[in-house]
């Protein structure tokens, strides 16, 4: 077992970890943070997007050791005093999901790249979001969901 702390969502934790676990399974399994999903656990579909330092990670290709002194935020740690973080809120807006799998990957996918890019042009988008798969909705409503996030007008 190895000792391990960091910072998830605002909260100091410290547990003792197996070296192999994922980060995805310790913060489903051990924090009860299960609004990050596993998907493929291959680092295929990023449907287990965290962010990692400030930037988004798939936690299904990090190990918990790996994230030792780090902060993460997962989907459950975006909003703040109840209210929806604006890429959750445009998600809602926009109807940017169907089944729901994909969801939370995509929008912590989708807050990196406003944080890197807040004027983004669909092309841009749509390769901020690549690695992150969709297999209900054709992306259409995800791409409209970052262009209002961005406060860009988008067409119905």
């Amino acid at each position: 077992m190895t000792r391990i702390e960091l910072k998830v969502d605002g909260a100091t934790v410290s547990d003792d970890v197996e070296p192999r676990m994922l980060l995805v399974q310790y913060l489903r399994e051990k924090l009860g943070k299960t609004g990050t999903v596993i998907g493929c656990d291959t680092s295929n579909c990023g449907a287990c997007t965290v962010h990692l330092d400030g930037r988004s990670v798939k936690s299904c290709n990090v190990l918990a050791v790996q994230a030792d002194g780090a902060e993460v935020t997962t989907i459950e740690g975006l909003a703040t005093d109840g209210e929806l973080h604006p890429v959750q809120a445009a998600f809602h807006e926009c109807h940017a999901l169907q089944c729901g799998f994909c969801t939370p990957g995509m929008i912590m996918q989708s807050v990196d790249l406003l944080k890197d890019n807040p004027n983004p042009s669909e092309a841009e988008i749509r390769v901020g979001i690549e690695g992150n798969l969709c297999r209900c909705t054709g992306y259409h409503n995800i791409v409209k969901a970052v262009q209002t996030a961005a406060g860009q007008k988008t067409e119905a």
